[in-house]
């Protein structure tokens, strides 16, 4: 295995850490003022993820620095082509973020449902931009013969692009409220599990037509055994998991929602390689592993250093959901954010 194939691998599980821990961090975001009906509900539902969201989206730090050492060329179309919406998203984010601060600087109810109301447009527009920007990598974006991207804004709006869209939003959803229901006690927890029941079937009907589409667009002989194996394990668990919501073994869907979102990313980055964003102008044109690399030595500088920190953070990162593995509930719960 070559070290462009190594970092193209690491990078594929760094977002996959990412789409699934901040996964439920969006998903309970919008979950907030929709299921919280009292400012002390709200209170909890934020407590579930109060020690873990800022650290949840070190992972998209990582990756996007990951990004720009081991590929800079992908990390400059990227960047370029795709300013408007990651701009949205870093502007949504940096909005959560102060809510999540701000709410609790007064206890006048207007100020505290303006902040839970920024928290669900924070959550809400990554949890939808992230599928759109994904899915345009693999359905092919303007990029001409010195890989630069070439087009605007609604080049990325096409109809695959914005399925993806939707596939990310419900299926977040859908993880947060199974978290929520993991996480609270009693009316509050049955509430959640009642709002991830709902958001299942529009979350599986999405990753089934995208599915088709980019089997229609890609055709099958496009993709390596790996992505339709993937892709189809997935489907069927992420149908098998509506059956244990209903059940009410949110536990054992958890667990298979997360087995769905690391085979959903690996059907993904598989059908993506060695490419790291397909030009609909011209294959040629394709940023590749090869073509959108670092040197060599900085690579292997790169690896070393991975080696080094990155099992430190994910120690760090499990220690602190172990720490924080206590179920809440609104009459106990005295944490305020």
């Amino acid at each position: 295995m070559t070290l462009n194939t190594l970092w193209f691998i690491l990078i594929a599980v760094l977002y996959t850490g990412y789409f699934i821990l901040e996964g439920f961090d969006f998903g309970v975001g919008i979950l907030l003022p929709i299921i919280g009906w009292t400012d002390k509900e709200r209170r909890v539902i934020i407590n579930t993820i109060g020690p873990h969201w800022d650290g949840n989206e070190v992972w998209l730090v990582v990756a996007g620095g990951a990004t720009f050492a081991a590929f800079p060329l992908w990390y400059t179309a990227l960047f370029s082509g795709f300013y408007l919406p990651l701009l949205l998203i870093l502007a949504a984010l940096i909005l959560r973020g102060v809510a999540f601060e701000f709410r609790s600087k007064s206890s006048n109810p207007a100020w505290r449902t303006a902040w839970d109301w920024a928290i669900f447009a924070g959550s809400l527009l990554p949890a939808l931009l992230w599928g759109v920007a994904f899915v345009n990598f693999l359905v092919g974006v303007p990029i001409d013969q010195q890989l630069y991207y070439t087009g605007g804004f609604w080049n990325l709006l096409n109809l695959p692009a914005l399925v993806g869209g939707l596939v990310t939003l419900s299926g977040f959803i859908f993880l947060g409220g199974l978290f929520l229901s993991l996480k609270i006690e009693g009316e509050l927890g049955e509430r959640a599990r009642l709002a991830a029941a709902r958001a299942w079937f529009p979350a599986l009907l999405a990753l089934v037509v995208l599915s088709f589409m980019l089997y229609f667009t890609k055709g099958l002989t496009n993709f390596p055994a790996v992505t339709g194996a993937a892709a189809i394990v997935g489907i069927i668990l992420a149908a098998v998991c509506g059956c244990l919501v209903a059940r009410k073994r949110t536990g054992a869907a958890f667990i298979l929602t997360l087995i769905t979102f690391a085979l959903t990313s690996l059907a993904f980055f598989s059908a993506l390689y060695p490419n790291l964003m397909v030009s609909s102008l011209d294959a040629a044109n394709n940023l590749t592993i090869t073509n959108a690399a670092s040197g060599a030595y900085t690579l292997r500088v790169m690896s070393f250093v991975a080696a080094v920190f990155l099992p430190v953070v994910l120690a760090y990162q499990a220690w602190s959901y172990w720490i924080f593995r206590k179920r809440l509930n609104v009459k106990s719960n005295a944490l305020e954010y």
